[in-house]
C-alpha cells in the first residue's frame, strides 16, 4: 500500500492552513492518507477545549472524511502494550496517545509522518517522516 499515516499535528496544520503543512506536501502527495482513531479522538477534544460551534466541528468532520480512519483491535491493543513497555523500561516514556499512534502505523506498516518525531524515537520498527524547521 502507497500509503502514510498522518499524526495529529499534521492533520492539525493541513486543517488550520498552518504555513508549517506546505511543507509536508511532498510526503503526502500521491499517497494514501490515514490515520489512527486515536488521532480522531484528539482533534475532537481539541475542538470541545476550545468551545467550537456546531459549523466549525462539522468542517472538521467533513475533513476527517479524506483519510482512511484505523479503529483500534486486539493486535492494536497488544503493540500498544509493548510499545508503552518498552518504551517505560528505557527510560522514555511515551505518552498513552502517542503510543496508540504508533501502535497503529507499526500494525499497518506505515510510514508516520509527524512534526514530533521525538515522542516516539524510543519506539522500535517505525519509519519516521518529519521536515526539520519548516
Amino acid at each position: 500500500m502507497n500509503a502514510v499515516l498522518l499524526d495529529t499535528n499534521i492533520i492539525s496544520f493541513i486543517f488550520k492552513k498552518d504555513s508549517r503543512a506546505k511543507s509536508y506536501e511532498p510526503h503526502l502527495k500521491g499517497k494514501i492518507l490515514t490515520t489512527s482513531f486515536m488521532t480522531v479522538a484528539e482533534l475532537f477534544q481539541w475542538a470541545m477545549v476550545r468551545n467550537w460551534g456546531e459549523k466549525r466541528k462539522q468542517r472538521m468532520e467533513n475533513e476527517l472524511k479524506k483519510y482512511i480512519v484505523f479503529p483500534f483491535d486486539i493486535n492494536t491493543c497488544r503493540l500498544w502494550g509493548e510499545i508503552r513497555a518498552k518504551c517505560i523500561k528505557v527510560g522514555q516514556p511515551i505518552s498513552a496517545q502517542d503510543a496508540w499512534i504508533a501502535a497503529t502505523a507499526r500494525q499497518h506498516s506505515l510510514p508516520l509522518v509527524t512534526h514530533n518525531p521525538d515522542h516516539f524515537k524510543a519506539v522500535d520498527d517505525l519509519e519516521i517522516i518529519t521536515v526539520a524547521n519548516p
